[in-house]
């Protein structure tokens, strides 16, 4: 199934796995490197460090923000949209304030390793809305799951009825995060 998501280097190189035709991997694949080979100036840089910090800016604020007239600021503006590199707009949501206050670093060991396993324990993790975040790792595990809980009981709810449903899992280790020190969604090199 091709990538049609615009959240594209998020979730393409799990697709490219999933992908079956080859076409289609040669197409994410091409993708991903125009997308790395894509250079931003001082002015680029300024807007979307702008849009992170205030995505809901008007376009005549971010352009006498980054030193622009709105039209060429919209036409840049434009260009990272269209590039990839702006890849959407979201509204953050505090998840304590919807009595979801707990946040759950879970690590995950497969017991095999083969397509078939990894692609459907992908799949399931794409359809567990606590889960926030899954990598594919290197060292002792072999995913990093950041799950959103209401406390041990809503954890020990989610390990039970969720994620130990899915077939291939060796062993976990959880860690829960006392508090936030950091929280970006984007880096801006």
């Amino acid at each position: 199934m091709p990538c049609r998501d615009k959240n594209f280097l998020l979730i393409c190189r799990k697709c490219s796995r999933l992908a079956e035709d080859s076409a289609v991997k040669s197409r994410i694949r091409e993708r991903i490197i125009r997308v790395k080979a894509i250079r931003l100036d001082r002015t680029d840089k300024a807007i979307l460090a702008a849009l992170v910090a205030d995505g809901r800016i008007s376009n005549a604020q971010l352009a006498e923000k980054v030193g622009l007239s709105p039209s060429p600021c919209w036409q840049r503006v434009r260009k990272l949209e269209d590039a990839g590199i702006i890849s959407g707009y979201t509204a953050v949501v505090d998840s304590a304030r919807l009595g979801v206050n707990e946040t759950v670093i879970v690590e995950v060991a497969m017991e095999r390793h083969d397509d078939e396993v990894l692609e459907a324990f992908g799949r399931a993790m794409s359809a567990l809305p606590e889960v926030l975040e899954v990598y594919l790792t290197t060292g002792e595990y072999d995913y990093l799951i950041k799950v959103a809980v209401s406390g041990t009981a809503g954890y020990e709810d989610f390990l039970r009825r969720k994620l130990f449903k899915v077939p291939g899992i060796r062993n976990s280790r959880s860690s829960f995060a006392l508090r936030c020190l950091k929280r970006v969604h984007s880096f801006i090199p």
